[in-house]
Protein backbone atom coordinates (compact mmCIF):
# COMPACT_ATOMS: atom_id res chain seq x y z
CA UNK A 1 0.00 0.00 0.00
CA UNK A 2 0.74 3.55 -0.75
CA UNK A 3 0.50 6.30 1.88
CA UNK A 4 -1.49 9.10 0.60
CA UNK A 5 -2.26 11.32 3.37
CA UNK A 6 -1.61 11.69 7.16
CA UNK A 7 -5.42 12.76 7.88
CA UNK A 8 -5.04 13.82 11.41
CA UNK A 9 -1.60 14.75 13.81
CA UNK A 10 -1.06 13.70 17.03
CA UNK A 11 -2.90 16.95 18.60
CA UNK A 12 -6.00 16.34 16.08
CA UNK A 13 -6.10 13.17 17.79
CA UNK A 14 -5.96 13.48 21.53
CA UNK A 15 -8.40 16.86 20.23
CA UNK A 16 -11.16 14.37 18.54
CA UNK A 17 -10.87 11.52 21.88
CA UNK A 18 -11.42 14.69 24.10
CA UNK A 19 -14.41 15.49 22.27
CA UNK A 20 -15.60 11.86 22.11
CA UNK A 21 -15.62 11.41 25.60
CA UNK A 22 -17.44 14.74 26.25
CA UNK A 23 -20.14 13.17 23.92
CA UNK A 24 -20.16 10.07 25.75
CA UNK A 25 -20.52 11.48 28.95
CA UNK A 26 -23.48 13.67 27.68
CA UNK A 27 -25.64 10.89 26.26
CA UNK A 28 -25.01 8.47 29.01
CA UNK A 29 -25.10 10.97 31.72
CA UNK A 30 -28.83 9.30 32.93
CA UNK A 31 -27.48 5.95 32.55
CA UNK A 32 -27.33 3.93 35.57
CA UNK A 33 -24.18 1.66 34.42
CA UNK A 34 -22.02 2.25 31.31
CA UNK A 35 -18.91 0.01 30.08
CA UNK A 36 -16.50 0.60 27.30
CA UNK A 37 -16.25 -2.69 25.61
CA UNK A 38 -13.17 -2.40 22.74
CA UNK A 39 -13.19 -4.33 19.98
CA UNK A 40 -9.72 -6.23 19.79
CA UNK A 41 -7.27 -5.11 18.32
CA UNK A 42 -7.27 -1.33 18.01
CA UNK A 43 -10.64 -0.54 19.76
CA UNK A 44 -9.27 -1.60 22.83
CA UNK A 45 -6.75 1.19 23.49
CA UNK A 46 -9.13 3.92 22.43
CA UNK A 47 -11.76 2.34 24.95
CA UNK A 48 -8.45 2.37 27.57
CA UNK A 49 -7.94 6.48 26.74
CA UNK A 50 -12.00 7.42 26.56
CA UNK A 51 -12.52 5.93 29.85
CA UNK A 52 -9.52 7.72 30.84
CA UNK A 53 -10.62 10.83 29.46
CA UNK A 54 -13.67 10.52 31.57
CA UNK A 55 -12.09 10.28 34.54
CA UNK A 56 -10.25 13.29 34.20
CA UNK A 57 -13.05 15.19 32.95
CA UNK A 58 -15.89 13.83 35.49
CA UNK A 59 -13.56 11.69 38.18
CA UNK A 60 -16.06 8.72 37.28
CA UNK A 61 -13.99 5.76 36.34
CA UNK A 62 -15.77 3.79 33.12
CA UNK A 63 -15.01 -0.31 33.23
CA UNK A 64 -13.43 -1.14 29.66
CA UNK A 65 -13.90 -4.56 28.68
CA UNK A 66 -12.02 -6.61 25.61
CA UNK A 67 -14.18 -8.43 22.56
CA UNK A 68 -12.30 -10.43 20.49
CA UNK A 69 -14.59 -10.72 16.92
CA UNK A 70 -13.21 -12.85 14.46
CA UNK A 71 -15.28 -12.41 11.37
CA UNK A 72 -15.76 -14.88 8.28
CA UNK A 73 -17.94 -13.13 4.97
CA UNK A 74 -19.37 -15.67 3.44
CA UNK A 75 -17.17 -14.23 0.27
CA UNK A 76 -14.03 -15.11 2.48
CA UNK A 77 -15.07 -18.19 3.66
CA UNK A 78 -16.87 -21.21 2.83
CA UNK A 79 -17.95 -21.50 6.86
CA UNK A 80 -20.70 -19.77 6.49
CA UNK A 81 -22.92 -17.03 5.98
CA UNK A 82 -23.15 -16.36 9.05
CA UNK A 83 -19.71 -13.96 11.10
CA UNK A 84 -17.95 -16.51 13.73
CA UNK A 85 -17.45 -14.73 17.14
CA UNK A 86 -15.02 -15.79 19.22
CA UNK A 87 -14.94 -14.14 23.14
CA UNK A 88 -11.14 -15.26 24.24
CA UNK A 89 -11.40 -13.18 27.89
CA UNK A 90 -13.47 -14.00 29.82
CA UNK A 91 -17.24 -13.41 29.38
CA UNK A 92 -18.32 -10.30 31.05
CA UNK A 93 -22.24 -8.82 32.79
CA UNK A 94 -23.90 -6.60 30.06
CA UNK A 95 -27.00 -7.16 31.69
CA UNK A 96 -29.19 -4.08 31.78
CA UNK A 97 -26.22 -1.67 31.37
CA UNK A 98 -25.14 0.72 28.40
CA UNK A 99 -22.87 -1.23 26.12
CA UNK A 100 -20.10 1.52 24.13
CA UNK A 101 -18.41 -0.69 21.22
CA UNK A 102 -15.53 0.98 20.70
CA UNK A 103 -13.83 0.36 17.20
CA UNK A 104 -11.39 2.52 15.22
CA UNK A 105 -12.80 2.47 11.95
CA UNK A 106 -16.02 2.10 10.93
CA UNK A 107 -16.74 0.94 7.27
CA UNK A 108 -19.30 -2.31 6.00
CA UNK A 109 -20.75 -2.58 9.68
CA UNK A 110 -20.31 -6.26 9.34
CA UNK A 111 -17.62 -5.96 12.28
CA UNK A 112 -19.70 -3.93 14.45
CA UNK A 113 -23.04 -6.27 14.04
CA UNK A 114 -20.49 -8.97 14.78
CA UNK A 115 -20.01 -7.37 18.31
CA UNK A 116 -23.57 -6.91 18.77
CA UNK A 117 -24.27 -10.45 18.12
CA UNK A 118 -21.57 -11.30 20.79
CA UNK A 119 -22.95 -9.04 23.04
CA UNK A 120 -26.08 -10.22 23.06
CA UNK A 121 -25.04 -14.00 23.27
CA UNK A 122 -23.80 -12.66 26.83
CA UNK A 123 -26.81 -11.37 28.30
CA UNK A 124 -29.93 -8.50 28.01
CA UNK A 125 -27.63 -4.77 27.90
CA UNK A 126 -29.71 -1.75 28.32
CA UNK A 127 -28.69 -0.57 24.90
CA UNK A 128 -25.74 -0.72 22.67
CA UNK A 129 -24.07 2.27 21.57
CA UNK A 130 -20.73 2.33 18.72
CA UNK A 131 -17.78 4.67 18.94
CA UNK A 132 -15.91 4.48 16.41
CA UNK A 133 -12.88 7.04 15.57
CA UNK A 134 -13.54 7.12 11.89
CA UNK A 135 -16.13 6.47 9.66
CA UNK A 136 -15.06 6.03 5.92
CA UNK A 137 -18.32 5.16 4.67
CA UNK A 138 -19.49 2.26 2.44
CA UNK A 139 -21.59 0.56 4.85
CA UNK A 140 -23.48 -2.66 3.37
CA UNK A 141 -25.47 -2.94 6.92
CA UNK A 142 -27.60 -0.34 8.25
CA UNK A 143 -25.26 0.58 11.22
CA UNK A 144 -24.36 4.17 12.45
CA UNK A 145 -21.77 5.44 15.19
CA UNK A 146 -23.32 7.36 17.71
CA UNK A 147 -20.21 8.88 18.42
CA UNK A 148 -17.58 9.82 15.59
CA UNK A 149 -14.36 11.33 15.43
CA UNK A 150 -14.20 12.34 12.27
CA UNK A 151 -15.99 11.41 8.99
CA UNK A 152 -13.45 10.33 6.37
CA UNK A 153 -15.02 10.13 2.28
CA UNK A 154 -12.92 7.38 1.08
CA UNK A 155 -12.87 5.74 -2.49
CA UNK A 156 -13.30 1.57 -2.05
CA UNK A 157 -9.68 1.89 -3.20
CA UNK A 158 -8.40 3.27 0.03
CA UNK A 159 -7.27 2.35 2.98
CA UNK A 160 -7.61 4.08 6.52
CA UNK A 161 -5.24 3.03 9.47
CA UNK A 162 -5.63 4.44 12.97
CA UNK A 163 -2.84 4.04 14.89
CA UNK A 164 -1.96 4.90 18.47
CA UNK A 165 0.99 5.11 20.35
CA UNK A 166 0.25 1.93 22.81
CA UNK A 167 0.87 -0.26 19.31
CA UNK A 168 2.50 1.81 16.50
CA UNK A 169 4.69 4.01 18.56
CA UNK A 170 2.72 7.13 17.40
CA UNK A 171 -0.85 8.35 16.88
CA UNK A 172 -2.20 9.50 14.18
CA UNK A 173 -4.48 8.66 11.06
CA UNK A 174 -3.56 7.95 7.71
CA UNK A 175 -4.92 7.16 4.02
CA UNK A 176 -3.42 4.63 1.82
CA UNK A 177 -4.30 3.25 -1.91
CA UNK A 178 -4.71 0.07 -1.66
Amino acid sequence: MKLKAELLDETGFQRMLGRMAHQIIEKTVEDKEVILVGIRSRGVPMAQRLSAKIEEFEGVKIPVEVLDITLYRDDLSTIGDSPIVTQKTDAFDVTGKTVILVDDVIYTGRTTRAAMDAVTAMGRPAKIMLAALADRGHRELPICANFVGKNFPTSRSEVIEVHFKEIDGKDNIELYEK
